[in-house]
């Protein structure tokens, strides 16, 4: 399992200093359910805008 998770979103709740991402787990889908074949063709579920 990875030990750093990097996130550039900085609007999001679980963004850091460093570009560190501190939320709990991950939650990433693929559009509209097909099998993505690139990172474009992924979403983060996990993403909560920064209030």
């Amino acid at each position: 399992m990875a030990q750093d998770v990097l996130c550039e979103v900085n609007n999001c709740t679980y963004w850091g200093p460093g570009n560190k991402c501190h939320a709990k787990a991950i939650y990433v889908v693929s559009h509209k359910g097909k099998q993505a074949s690139n990172s474009e063709e992924t979403d983060c579920k996990t993403f909560i805008p920064k209030i």
